[in-house]
């Protein structure tokens, strides 16, 4: 990570709006949350904004937010940052940024889903209604909606980095969920909008259960199963069955096999993201690593199933 040589404070944030949509710039600024890629500001009571601070990639995230949230969030059931405004690169910020909406709620990485049913129901609903055949131009990304035989290496290199540091209980096993879901057929189906994102740290909670999902950023069109890994990392113990039974449409064997594997890779990614955390080093979040080492306890509890 690279962060931003620029410090963004509120009255930088009042000087951009103040050049480009200074119809928001009498607002009230604070900060939200400092994310991977971004930093979230409050804006007022229903309105972000996002700068990016580290990664360069984040600036065609956001502008690929900017062009397709605003018409995949209607049919969506849970809330979703949609996207007002452009600010486009400038003597005082040379990065592009966005004003969204604002969604309340806990991020599940520190409030987790508690309800199994009603947060199972909602991420089924979810992705139910996302999971629609992208137009021709949808932005692809192979490393994440391709077939998971294209992260191999990817996975190799974090199984060995877990293994080495002692943070897996059973690193065959492990290894051998990921084998198994990457020799299951290949998706043939249509290539389907695809949130490609959902860690904890991207789904919202309230009162037990989703309430919104943020951060659209590796939105692409793909094999569905990579969202479909989901169920395995953000709900509680036992969820996984009522959220495939909900699902629509019923996903076959292939595809659950494909996303147990992203999903264990998944899992790695946030162990080992918050053992960086904990060891107090850059781009590390220590609320990363329960959510990923639950994960992995039930992929390995399951193994051989459905």
């Amino acid at each position: 990570m690279a962060h931003t040589e620029i410090e963004i404070t509120a009255a930088l944030i009042r000087e951009l709006l103040r050049e480009q949509h200074p119809d928001l710039a009498d607002r009230p600024v604070r900060l939200g949350a400092r994310g991977w890629d971004n930093q979230l500001w409050r804006l007022g009571d229903d309105l972000a904004v996002r700068l990016p601070w580290a990664t360069q990639s984040a600036d065609a995230l956001l502008r690929k937010e900017h062009t397709w949230v605003p018409s995949l969030a209607p049919r969506l059931p849970l809330k979703v940052p949609v996207p007002q405004r452009l600010g486009e690169p400038s003597e005082r910020f040379p990065r592009p940024w966005i004003v969204t909406t604002w969604v309340q709620g806990a991020p599940a990485d520190r409030a987790p889903a508690t309800r199994a049913a009603e947060s199972a129901e909602a991420l089924a609903a979810f992705l139910t209604a996302l999971h629609r055949p992208a137009p021709d131009d949808a932005p692809l990304d192979r490393g994440r909606g391709g077939p998971l035989s294209d992260t191999a290496e990817g996975f190799a290199q974090q199984l060995a980095a877990a293994t080495e540091m002692g943070l897996l209980p059973d690193p065959d096993g492990v290894r051998a969920v990921w084998e198994d879901a990457a020799a299951a057929p290949e998706w043939t189906g249509p290539a389907m909008w695809l949130h490609g994102d959902l860690h904890p740290a991207n789904i919202l909670t309230a009162d037990g259960t989703f309430c919104g999902v943020i951060d659209f950023g590796a939105l692409c069109a793909g094999d569905p199963a990579l969202d479909l890994a989901a169920a395995w990392i953000l709900l509680p113990d036992g969820a996984a069955d009522r959220f495939h039974d909900t699902y629509r449409p019923t996903p076959d064997p292939a595809t659950l096999r494909r996303a147990r594997g992203w999903a264990v890779g998944r899992a790695l990614a946030c162990i080992l993201i918050g053992e960086a955390g904990v060891r107090g080093r850059p781009g590390g979040k220590s609320t990363w690593g329960p959510p990923g080492q639950a994960a992995l306890r039930r992929l390995l509890a399951t193994a051989g199933r459905r």
